[in-house]
């Protein structure tokens, strides 16, 4: 029970997306990306399924990474079952702490991958830069109100702070 979001907000605030090899000031960090991820549930999924939990769910769909970091898919495969495991057990913590379930469903997993494939998109086209037909090949092709969204890096203590006033805004929902 010792988790506490000022940690996590502080460490995701910090982990840089893409290994830091973005474009502008300042890196996209995995604070401002689970913000984008939450955000983006209204671009994947009617609003009628999107609830508060959801929302929650959502925004803190990578905070192991405030521990363990920020590395690519393909990546954790290679490092084998025992990463993902750990992975796995830390999530279920941090959603304990706060009060949701520890295992999250199927359904609840799909639509959070499909807002995480639509930010990656995002990501990829405006900061790492691929080309649209790329990021469509890797992330799969996006919604038109998806793609006009705009997105730039934070600096880290404004990432931080944002990420904890939203976690404050769910909660007292």
């Amino acid at each position: 029970m010792d988790i506490e979001i000022e940690d996590i907000a502080h460490g995701l605030s910090r982990v840089a997306r893409w290994n830091g090899q973005t474009s502008g000031d300042w890196s996209f960090s995995v604070a401002q990306h689970c913000m984008l991820v939450e955000e983006l549930l209204s671009h994947v999924v009617s609003d009628n399924v999107i609830t508060r939990e959801l929302r929650l769910l959502a925004l803190i769909h990578d905070a192991p990474e405030y521990v363990i970091g920020d590395m690519i898919s393909p990546f954790k495969n290679a490092l084998g079952i025992d990463y993902r495991k750990f992975e796995s057990k830390l999530d279920e913590a941090i959603n304990i702490r706060f009060g949701l379930p520890a295992k999250i469903t199927p359904e609840t997993k799909k639509i959070i991958k499909a807002a995480d494939r639509a930010s990656a998109w995002l990501e990829a086209t405006q900061l790492a830069g691929f080309s649209k037909s790329e990021a469509d090949k890797f992330f799969g092709k996006q919604k038109a109100k998806t793609m006009r969204m705009k997105i730039e890096a934070l600096r880290p203590c404004e990432a931080k702070s944002l990420f904890i006033e939203r976690f404050s805004e769910l909660l007292q929902e």
